[in-house]
């Protein structure tokens, strides 16, 4: 019989299901449902719990748990901390102070990997943390969330490209996709620290480096690859994640094509298709690879994976469709249904985990 490891990082991750599932309360009430404000600040604080909260907790707990050094489960323990002050607290300061901190000690933890591997994925990841970590400050000195939200955006679209880099090694890229990476990611860091100084220029720039890195995936990444893979597991990852880079353009082209949008929906439909359509499509492709990691258990895989996989991209096909049709209501239900499957997922993942250790006794 198998059992939980010992040293296992279950309180963190109870931390971090608290933030999304507050998170996604706080994103219904943005719909327009009709929701009790369960605190004073929760409506407003969505984006900063889905994505320094919850996410920020996430990934620097993935890399305190693969590195096995003590001091960097201190990141994710302030970005669990710093969420939910800045759910609970009236006090504005407290909650932001605290997931500075935590980006800060991101920052520190993706230094350290860079200095055991100088590689151009671990720069990728190192990037991505600092631009977590001056979105934390933009917003800390009073930058509106219209123009923190490219540097958040910045820190989840790095991370996951240094991610799927490393991963796609096996395919031996070569020198000048290497060098094309390099130039999309400058592109686009040069239109994300723009964008306080040209919200317009910048997030054009923005656009047309996120329109490129999902072209440049279809001959570079190793997805495409596994879209007929002999294992389900394998394939329904791909599928995941493949569905994430095509989300990634669409949310490059509204970009590129509309300009910046700083309310209404919009913006509500270029956030989206990246914030969920290639984040959270991603997150679905990696959780059997890096739950089982964080926790020491492996994932069943079952066919009712693809339920919260199709259920994401149809209800938020649905919601641009509204977004750009002024039919609010639809997107009301698109938003909803968003965020059915991301509960869906969680209890499936939690399923499949119970089932592997009942076939392990």
């Amino acid at each position: 019989m198998r059992s939980i490891p010992t040293r296992t990082p279950i309180p963190f991750l109870v931390l971090a299901i608290f933030l999304l599932l507050a998170g996604l309360w706080a994103g219904l009430m943005r719909l327009g449902w009709r929701l009790p404000a369960l605190t004073p600040s929760l409506a407003m604080a969505h984006g900063p719990l889905m994505i320094s909260g919850f996410l920020g907790t996430l990934i620097t707990l993935e890399r305190a748990v693969a590195l096995k050094q003590r001091w960097m489960y201190l990141p994710p323990l302030l970005a669990g901390f710093g969420g939910v002050l800045t759910l609970l607290v009236r006090i504005p300061a407290v909650g932001p102070i605290l997931l500075i901190i935590a980006s800060l000690g991101g920052v520190m933890i993706l230094f350290e990997i860079v200095r055991r591997e100088t590689a151009l994925h671990t720069v990728t990841m190192f990037l991505g943390a600092l631009t977590w970590f001056a979105g934390n400050l933009l917003w800390l000195f009073g930058r509106p969330v219209f123009q923190v939200v490219f540097f958040w955006q910045a820190f989840l679209v790095l991370t996951i490209a240094g991610e799927r880099l490393e991963l796609s090694r096996v395919l031996r890229p070569s020198q000048f996709q290497k060098i094309l990476f390099c130039v999309i990611i400058l592109i686009f860091l040069a239109g994300t620290v723009y964008t306080p100084f040209d919200l317009q220029a910048g997030t054009r720039l923005i656009g047309a480096a996120l329109l490129a890195l999902a072209v440049w995936s279809i001959r570079s990444d190793l997805a495409w690859k596994n879209l007929r893979h002999k294992l389900p597991l394998t394939r329904y990852i791909a599928w995941c994640l493949v569905l994430g880079f095509i989300w990634l353009g669409i949310g490059g082209g509204l970009s590129l094509g509309f300009g910046a949008q700083v309310a209404g929906p919009r913006y509500d439909a270029v956030l989206h298709t990246v914030f969920v359509g290639f984040v959270i499509s991603m997150i679905f492709g990696h959780a059997p690879i890096i739950f089982p990691a964080i926790l020491g258990l492996p994932i069943n895989f079952q066919g009712g994976f693809y339920v919260h996989l199709a259920l994401l991209h149809i209800s938020l096909m649905l919601r641009v469709l509204a977004d750009y049709t002024n039919l609010h209501t639809l997107r009301m239900w698109g938003g909803l249904f968003n965020e059915v499957a991301l509960l869906v997922f969680l209890g499936t993942t939690v399923v499949s985990i119970r089932e592997s250790l009942t076939v392990q006794k």
